[in-house]
C-alpha cells in the first residue's frame, strides 16, 4: 500500500504530482494560493475548461515546469465541503494519479476534512482489481504526501490506512470469479486473515451445518457441486464495552436456483456475497485497530446452483432457531441462509445485530444504486444510521409494517419466503428476517444497490465497493466508545 507521509508546504516540496482542492469559485484556499502567482494562467485555463470548483469537477494539467510537478490536479469541492466532500475530492486525485510515483496533496489543510480523510479518499480511489489482466498496469504510486502537515496528523491517517485495507480485502474478494472462491476457499481465506491479525474462528463444513441444524443454508446449497461453510468470527479485547454481531450473505454465485435467473441477470452474480465480503473486511479491521468492544461476525457461504439435488419451489425448510420456511421462489435464497446467521447470532447474546445482504431487486429499484436500505428497531437503526453517516455511506430507513407480515404467510409452514404479491419485496424479505432476529436491538442493511457500481467515481470504483466495511467500523468505534445503548 502506499506509504504515507507529513512534509513541506507544497511550494517548498516537489514531486511527479500535485492534488489540490477548490471550493466555489476556483478557491484555492491559503496551502494552495501560491498557485496562482506561479502559473499566472492558471484561473483562465480552469475557466476555459469549465471549472468552478463544483463538487465532481476534476481538472488535470501539465505544468511545463512551472512548479516543482509534473501534473498538478485540482478537485472540486462546493461550497462548505465536509469530511465526505473531501474524501470524494481526494478520491477524485488518486484515481487521476495513479501512474504518478511520488504525489503531494493540500486536501487535508482548512477545506473541511482532515487527514484521516484525505488519506481514505486517496487510497479508495486508487484501488483497482487487475490479478486477471495478462498485462497488467499496477498503480505506480508509492508515497503521498500531505504537504505542511504535522505529525499529529499521522493518528488519524494510520485509522484511515486500516480502514482501506478492510475496504479493499472485501472488494478483491467480491471482484474475485466464483470458480476461484468457492464456500471452502473463502473459509480458508477467512481463516488465514484470522491468524493474521489475531481473532478466534470457527468454520463450519456441511456435514455440522447439517448436525447444527442450519436448514436454510444446507438446503440453498444442495443443488450445488461445491458444498457450503458457515464462517464464525470473534475479536475479543479485555474489558469490552459493548458486544457486536455482524452478520453477511454469503452467496459466492446466484444462478437462481430451480427458478434460474436469465442469462443478463447472472452477470453480476459473483458479487452476490458482498455481505460476507463486508463480514471480513470489517472484522480485519476492526481487531488491527484493537477497538474494546466485543464482536462476532457470521459469514453463511454457499452456491445457488440448479443441481439434480436442488432445492424445490415448494420445499420446506427448517432454519436453526426451528421456525420452518416454505420456498416457492428458490432465487429468494439470502434470506434462507440469512435466517441461520441470525439465529446464530442470537444465540451468542449480543447488545447489537446487524446483517448486511445483497437482498432484494425491490430495494434496489427503491433506492437506486448508491443508497442502502435500512430496517430494524429504533435503537438499532439509529445507531447503524449515525455510523454510517459518520463513514460516508448512504443509508435510508425504510418501515417494517405489521400488517405486511400476512404477505409471508403459508398455509404449510411458518412464513413463506417470498410475499404474495410483487409489491413492497424489501419490506416482506426483512419481515422474514425478523423471525430470526430476536427481540434484541436488530438493524438490516439491503446494500442490493451500494455493493456493487456500474461505473468509477470519486474513491468508488466500478464493480465491487467494500459497502458497509466503513459503517461496521464506525459502529464499532461508537459502541467502544459510549457503550450500548448508543447516547445521543
Amino acid at each position: 500500500m502506499t506509504e504515507i507521509t507529513t512534509g513541506p508546504e507544497a511550494a517548498d516540496g516537489s514531486g511527479d504530482a500535485l492534488v489540490v482542492g477548490a471550493t466555489a469559485g476556483r478557491d484555492l484556499g491559503a496551502h494552495a494560493a501560491w498557485l496562482n502567482g506561479a502559473m499566472p494562467w492558471l484561473g483562465g485555463h480552469l475557466e476555459q475548461a469549465e471549472f468552478d470548483g463544483k463538487p465532481g469537477q476534476k481538472a488535470v494539467i501539465t505544468t511545463g515546469g512551472a512548479i516543482p510537478y509534473a501534473t498538478l490536479v485540482v478537485v472540486g469541492l462546493g461550497e462548505d465541503p465536509g469530511a465526505e466532500r473531501v474524501r470524494r475530492a481526494a478520491g477524485s486525485g488518486g484515481r487521476a494519479t495513479t501512474r504518478a510515483v511520488k504525489v503531494a496533496t493540500t486536501l487535508h489543510a482548512g477545506l473541511g476534512g482532515d487527514a484521516g480523510d484525505a488519506a481514505l479518499g486517496f487510497l479508495l480511489g486508487q484501488y483497482t482489481f487487475h490479478r486477471h489482466k495478462s498485462e497488467q498496469k499496477p498503480t505506480l504510486t508509492e508515497t503521498l504526501v500531505l504537504a505542511g502537515a504535522s505529525d499529529d496528523d499521522l493518528a488519524a491517517v494510520r485509522r484511515s490506512e486500516v480502514v482501506a485495507e478492510g475496504v479493499m480485502m472485501a472488494r478483491d474478494l467480491i471482484n474475485e470469479p466464483a470458480m476461484e472462491k468457492s464456500p471452502a476457499v473463502l473459509a480458508s481465506i477467512a481463516s488465514e486473515m484470522a491468524a493474521e491479525v489475531g481473532l478466534r474462528i470457527d468454520v463450519l463444513d456441511e456435514a455440522q451445518i447439517e448436525e447444527m441444524g442450519l436448514g436454510g443454508l444446507r438446503g440453498v446449497s444442495l443443488g450445488a457441486a461445491n458444498p457450503p461453510r458457515l464462517v464464525r468470527m470473534w475479536h475479543e479485547p479485555e474489558d469490552p464495552k459493548a458486544f457486536l454481531a455482524i452478520v453477511g450473505k454469503g452467496i459466492v454465485f446466484d444462478s437462481g436456483g430451480l427458478s434460474i435467473k436469465p442469462a443478463s441477470g447472472m452477470e453480476d452474480m459473483k458479487t452476490d456475497m458482498s455481505g460476507a465480503a463486508a463480514v471480513f473486511g470489517a472484522m480485519r479491521a476492526i481487531a488491527r485497530l484493537g477497538l474494546p468492544v466485543r464482536v462476532v461476525g457470521i459469514a453463511p457461504l454457499t452456491e445457488n446452483m440448479p443441481g439434480g439435488a436442488a432445492l424445490r419451489p415448494g420445499d420446506v425448510l427448517k432454519a436453526r432457531n426451528g421456525k420452518t420456511i416454505e420456498v416457492l421462489n428458490t432465487d429468494a435464497e439470502g434470506r434462507l441462509v440469512l435466517a441461520d446467521g441470525l439465529s446464530l447470532a442470537v444465540e451468542e447474546g449480543p447488545d447489537l445485530i446487524v446483517d448486511m445482504a445483497t437482498l432484494t431487486g425491490a430495494c434496489h429499484v427503491a433506492l437506486g444504486d448508491h443508497i442502502a436500505g435500512l430496517f430494524g428497531t429504533d435503537a438499532a437503526t439509529s445507531a447503524v444510521a449515525d455510523a454510517a453517516e459518520t463513514a460516508g455511506e448512504r443509508v435510508w430507513r425504510l418501515p417494517l409494517p405489521s400488517d405486511y407480515r400476512k404477505q409471508i404467510d403459508s398455509e404449510i409452514a411458518d412464513m413463506r419466503n417470498t410475499g404474495k404479491t410483487r409489491w413492497g419485496g424489501a419490506i416482506t424479505a426483512a419481515l422474514l428476517l425478523k423471525e430470526f432476529a430476536g427481540d434484541g436491538a436488530w438493524a438490516h442493511l439491503d446494500i442490493a444497490g451500494p455493493a456493487r457500481s456500474t461505473d468509477a467515481q470519486h474513491y468508488i470504483p466500478k464493480g465491487g465497493t467494500g459497502f458497509g466495511v466503513r459503517t461496521m467500523v464506525a459502529l464499532a468505534e461508537r459502541m467502544a466508545s459510549d457503550g450500548w445503548p448508543a447516547s445521543g
